[in-house]
């Protein structure tokens, strides 16, 4: 059962942390939570793919793209292996692509935006560490919530 946000803000405000962006849902589940893993990267989605592609056990990749709406860093084909590999979610701090197909699937997707721009596969970026995202900070093993009012994490 997942929890809503603003209940569970009004239950453990000071100890979560709230995200301040405009992300909008474009996967097949818009409440969705779980443990924090991160990629950071930079218009080039190799780390993503990589991360996405390994047992998700029910975590949640937040992806730190810079909030570069430039060219995507998670596709359908990149979606649908997390959901095989059993992840919860992602969270992009960026953009996606092939939306209309990654809505049609069961796997929690916040966003800034979408582009069909393909991004670079050269592998670039950081895996499990902490990201900072709009003054949030993302630590690996850390739980997050995201709903349609937005995303909470753990301190």
């Amino acid at each position: 059962m997942t929890i809503a946000t603003a209940d569970l803000y009004d239950d453990r405000g000071d100890e979560l942390d709230s995200l301040s962006l405009p992300m909008i849902d474009l996967g097949g589940h818009v409440a969705f939570d779980g443990a924090v893993r991160t990629v950071r990267c930079h218009r080039d989605n190799a780390l993503v793919k990589q991360v996405l592609a390994t047992p998700g056990a029910g975590a949640v990749l937040v992806i730190d793209g810079g909030g570069s709406l430039e060219s995507a860093l998670v596709g359908d084909l990149i979606a649908a292996s997390a959901v095989e590999n059993g992840w919860a979610g992602v969270i992009v701090n960026g953009a996606i692509r092939d939306r209309v197909a990654m809505a049609a699937l069961p796997l929690g997707v916040k966003t800034l935006g979408s582009n069909p721009r393909k991004s670079a596969k050269d592998g670039v970026g950081e895996v499990d560490v902490p990201v900072t995202i709009a003054g949030v900070v993302f630590t690996p093993g850390r739980h997050v919530w995201a709903d349609a009012d937005g995303v909470l994490v753990e301190r």
